[in-house]
């Protein structure tokens, strides 16, 4: 069992999950998320998915933009930089959040380091990637951080393999659509973004990797006549499924 699994049996009153999911949802109870960002531009995705998806829940933005910054320049995920993902999760933990997401998709392994907190830790992509497994055999992803695809599309094979699934994943980077969103330019982001879209059109499933490039949704959408897989999303409702007692076995 999980060791967040654990701490909920546990906070019930006299140990009773039941009375403590009870009060959740009687709203007799505030549930605080930790969301922890690398990039400024994934704040605002991930805000809008909770206030469509899960309004009533407390969201709390952590934000080390040089994560991004020094991740782009070491081009790998050092030891330092892991120790640095769990020194923001054990704070997020500490202002007394039930939950933490992390919006950052380049952070995977050092991210699985912090899941030893005892409340759910979820990775940006790993529920997207659970819908896209359901969705077919052929994925395909439109990236924008280069950095992040190798360790992404490594969770997703791990993800197939454990699930015993076919799955492939292709990526292809939208060139400078990260440039024109940290430019202000977001227009031109969402419309490079779209642009690529048919290029999978014969996918299974398409996926938009990042927070920040879900805000392409809409114009994705229109381009490939069908919808795509955004992160935000996937995960605000993965982790409200979890901690209202629906996704507890």
């Amino acid at each position: 069992m999980p060791i967040w699994v654990d701490r909920i049996l546990r906070r019930g009153r006299g140990g009773s999950a039941g009375q403590f999911f009870f009060e959740m949802q009687q709203g007799n109870m505030t549930i605080r998320i930790a969301l922890i960002h690398a990039v400024a531009v994934a704040v605002a995705p991930v805000k809008a998915a909770f206030g469509e998806l899960w309004p009533e829940a407390e969201c709390v933005n952590i934000l080390d933009d040089s994560l991004s910054v020094d991740r782009e320049r070491d081009q790998t995920l050092t030891a330092a930089m892991t120790r640095r993902i769990i020194a923001l999760a054990e704070y997020g933990h500490a202002t007394g959040a039930a939950g933490i997401l992390f919006t950052c998709s380049a952070f995977g392994p050092a991210i699985e380091a912090a899941e030893r907190l005892p409340v759910p830790v979820l990775k940006p992509n790993e529920a997207m990637f659970e819908a896209a497994l359901t969705a077919g055999r052929r994925i395909g992803m439109l990236a924008t951080f280069a950095p992040s695809v190798k360790s992404m599309e490594e969770e997703f094979r791990q993800m197939a393999a454990m699930r015993h699934s076919p799955a492939t994943i292709e990526t292809y980077c939208v060139p400078g659509a990260m440039a024109a969103l940290k430019a202000g330019d977001t227009a031109a982001h969402d419309r490079v973004v779209a642009e690529a879209a048919p290029r999978f059109g014969d996918h299974d499933a398409v996926l938009l990797a990042h927070f920040s490039t879900s805000r392409a949704a809409a114009a994705a959408n229109a381009k490939l006549g069908r919808p795509v897989l955004t992160s935000p999303a996937s995960a605000v409702a993965k982790l409200k499924s979890i901690l209202t007692g629906t996704g507890l076995q």
